[in-house]
């Protein structure tokens, strides 16, 4: 069995020794960028390990999960620039560091680039890989869309939201898994269960990282805290804040989020208040627990030896910052 840090380094090599078209160069440039920025590698890694629970050789899957690591930094170009966010992994942003028009066609050519990796995978398996990756793919610019609309919005369901984070967020995690269990030789009905293992695991993370963005330390989270609020977007703190606050919080959260108040600094204190007044961070975290409990449930189903799953399990952990 391979550890997480064998995987990452697997990855790390895979994305050092992409080929770059010397003609425009410029344009690969941010890629070059944005993919040696480091980063946790966490799709790769994951579907790896997915691999490597029902088989030794995972050479062949190296080349095509490398692919989804190029596209999920594609969706951080382009997210960065409809955020209007300034720093990412402790970096200037792509956008930033070059200008607006430079971030959106970078980012488009490492789409394509994301593809030619996937297409790489067996010739047995590349149909049934690159399915599960389009799918993915498609589901989270559906996602950026229902985020960006929900930014109009000063009431949101709790529904809505979980149903935009898991496109957004967690089905690129729950495709990275099945695509490493196909490539392993797993059957439908263990894909699936990984699939579903990966889904409640993202839900959880992006919950978490909904939290860190309010809650979280600049230096360890890689980007400025309260960037959430500032930019009005719609965290799930914020559509529970709206299930539990009284007629006159409600009033002064949607009143914050309006867009009307100039002094970030101070809406951000304001929110944060409002926030601590409704034990929301606490709350919230209890939610992402129970999607926690369920992702561990499921891999407990998926049928290979426990001693197999160890590393995953651990990887898992790591990433929600829990001992199970």
């Amino acid at each position: 069995m391979y550890t997480k840090e064998q995987l990452t380094n697997l990855v790390n090599r895979a994305v050092a020794s992409l080929s770059f078209s010397e003609e425009a160069a410029r344009l690969f440039e941010p890629v070059r960028y944005v993919l040696g920025a480091g980063g946790k590698r966490v799709r790769p890694v994951i579907a790896l390990m997915a691999c490597n629970l029902f088989s030794d050789r995972i050479d062949d899957a190296v080349k095509p999960v490398t692919g989804l690591e190029i596209f999920h930094n594609f969706t951080l170009v382009h997210d960065d620039i409809m955020d209007k966010a300034a720093v990412r992994r402790n970096s200037p942003t792509v956008h930033r560091k070059w200008n607006i028009n430079q971030a959106i066609l970078s980012g488009d050519v490492m789409v394509f680039m994301a593809n030619e990796c996937l297409l790489e995978a067996p010739a047995r398996i590349v149909s049934d890989v690159f399915s599960v990756y389009n799918k993915a793919a498609f589901e989270v610019c559906i996602g950026q869309q229902m985020d960006m609309d929900f930014e109009k919005s000063l009431i949101l369901s709790e529904e809505d939201y979980l149903r935009m984070i898991e496109l957004k967020t967690a089905v690129l995690l729950a495709g990275s898994c099945k695509i490493g269990a196909i490539a392993g030789g797993a059957d439908k009905k263990n894909a699936d269960l990984l699939y579903e293992f990966g889904r409640n695991l993202g839900i959880a993370f992006q919950i978490q990282d909904d939290i860190l963005d309010v809650f979280g330390d600049e230096k360890v989270f890689g980007k400025a805290s309260g960037g959430d609020i500032v930019s009005n977007k719609k965290t799930f703190l914020y559509v529970k804040a709206l299930e539990t606050a009284s007629a006159e919080q409600i009033r002064k959260l949607q009143e914050l989020y309006s867009g009307n108040n100039d002094d970030p600094v101070t809406k951000i204190k304001d929110v944060k208040e409002l926030y601590d007044q409704l034990d929301i961070r606490r709350i919230t975290a209890g939610i992402a627990n129970n999607y926690i409990n369920s992702s561990f449930s499921l891999l407990d189903k998926v049928e290979v030896r426990k001693e197999r799953k160890r590393e995953l399990t651990r990887f898992a952990e790591s990433l929600i910052g829990r001992e199970h």
